[in-house]
């Protein structure tokens, strides 16, 4: 038997087109499924009565490239009347009277919101364990952490409690948890799409982006964003068409970079788990035999952990957080935030004028591949608590291990995309990570769906049938 959410997103947005399938019914299945595996801790907020009222006011006709679909806000994203918390005890009674343009937009593009995924306090970390609520837990092994910070919106798709779900992406935050749990996370380039709530921040680090259970679901859900009216200045390159089009054409044949190299491996104690090493050397040989010409990407990233860490404070010096709010947040936020308000402006632009040279190195470094691979994440999914009680410089030091190929490419404004390739010993997904060039999601999004293809279906969490 067929259940709604075996359904892809594209299979069920046609279904609610053709009138086949009632925008109330969908709603009803996932508000079901998302208060039934309420234990998996992907959702900060479960709206119903909200959710019930959206679909009631909705055209009776389709209108709106999501019209009928039911979607969530991210914690970070602020919806007039509905508590936004930002993972954080100092926003624990916050109920903003404004929505951020995001929220708004996809109310616009007639997306019905059923609640909030949990994220890390204001998305600061690689990890979904807020202190303010339970933590987002790996549907696959429930001991797990589930990465972050956009950990509920991964658990929410990998679970069946959402058929896609909209992250955001400053460090990693899509990519980490889409590859934690193994699902699609689909990072865009920067300036493709906006971060699209209060969180936008100088550096350009951030960006919205889709997480979903394909290549095509996720090209879908960019066509979607790409198409918001509140994402109108977003860029495209000439000749993407629609990136749904790019997930469902073979690739012409591409130059495919692979490398094991982190910006961090100078610093840190990265050492690259025996699955993740087998899911790049699987990915390798499947591109290989496709026909693409693979090669080692002879890549030697300097001074990067120094200026990361100097981009990530200043980012959480921002955070509007007054004496009484630091009293309520956890440690890792209140040292990042005091020690990016110890920053000076000098350090600031010294630190902003290193990115940008690591930008034009990286894009240098990687212009002779239309694509690069690497590992997603150098470890296994990492049991729950494991970050707590360190010092905030170990926790941050731990982070970087767990995933150090996740940050650089928000710093050098490049797309990319992590899915599950293999499984482990136990049948739990191992994935890869995509790098593309600037503007080159058509390109990854058409890799990635070859790559499913050679791969076949994957098992679903024991949950899902459930």
């Amino acid at each position: 038997m067929t259940r709604l959410h075996d359904l892809s997103l594209v299979a069920q947005v046609d279904a609610l087109r053709r009138g086949d399938l009632a925008p109330a019914a969908l709603t009803a299945h996932y508000l079901d499924r998302a208060e039934r595996f309420a234990g998996l801790g992907a959702f900060a907020e479960i709206s119903p009565d909200a959710a019930r009222r959206r679909v009631a006011e909705l055209p009776s006709a389709p209108d709106g490239a999501l019209w009928g679909v039911p979607l969530a806000d991210k914690d970070l994203v602020a919806r007039a009347g509905t508590p936004t918390r930002y993972g954080s005890r100092s926003r624990a009674d916050h109920v903003p009277t404004a929505s951020d343009p995001l929220a708004a937009a996809l109310d616009a593009a007639g997306a019905v919101n059923i609640g909030k995924t949990s994220t890390s306090e204001f998305g600061l970390t690689g990890f979904t364990e807020p202190l303010i609520h339970a933590p987002a837990r790996d549907p696959w092994r429930l001991t797990a952490g589930a990465g972050g910070s956009s950990g509920g919106a991964a658990v929410a798709v990998a679970a069946g409690l959402l058929p896609a779900a909209v992250g955001s992406d400053g460090g990693g935050s899509i990519r980490i948890p889409s590859a934690t749990v193994g699902v699609l996370g689909l990072k865009p380039s920067r300036g493709r799409l906006p971060i699209g709530s209060g969180f936008d921040s100088p550096d350009g680090l951030s960006v919205t982006g889709p997480i979903a259970r394909s290549a095509e679901d996720a090209g879908f859900l960019l066509d979607a964003l790409v198409g918001l009216e509140a994402f109108r200045y977003a860029t495209a390159a000439p000749g993407d068409g629609p990136f749904v089009e790019a997930a469902r054409r073979e690739p012409r044949e591409l130059r495919i970079g692979v490398t094991t190299v982190s910006p961090w491996d100078d610093t840190e104690h990265i050492e690259l788990d025996p699955d993740a090493r087998a899911a790049v050397d699987t990915a390798t040989a499947w591109l290989s035999d496709a026909g693409h010409a693979v090669a080692d990407a002879d890549w030697h990233p300097r001074g990067y952990a120094e200026l990361f860490p100097v981009l990530w404070r200043a980012s959480a010096a921002r955070l509007p957080l007054t004496d009484d709010d630091m009293a309520l947040v956890e440690p890792l936020t209140a040292w990042l935030v005091r020690e990016g308000r110890r920053l000076s402006t000098l350090d600031l632009l010294d630190g902003l004028t290193a990115a940008r040279a690591f930008e034009r190195r990286t894009i240098a470094d990687f212009s002779a591949f239309d694509a690069v691979l690497t590992p997603a994440l150098a470890q296994s999914p990492q049991p729950v608590g494991s970050y707590a009680g360190h010092s905030p410089e170990r926790t941050f030091a731990m982070q970087v291990e767990y995933a150090p190929y996740s940050s650089f490419v928000n710093v050098a404004g490049l797309p990319a995309l992590t899915l599950p390739v293999t499984t482990d010993a136990d049948g739990h997904p191992v994935s890869v990570q995509l790098i593309g060039r600037p503007g080159g999601e058509a390109a990854l999004l058409s890799l990635a769906a070859q790559l499913e293809q050679q791969r076949g279906p994957l098992p679903h969490p024991p949950m899902w049938n459930g």
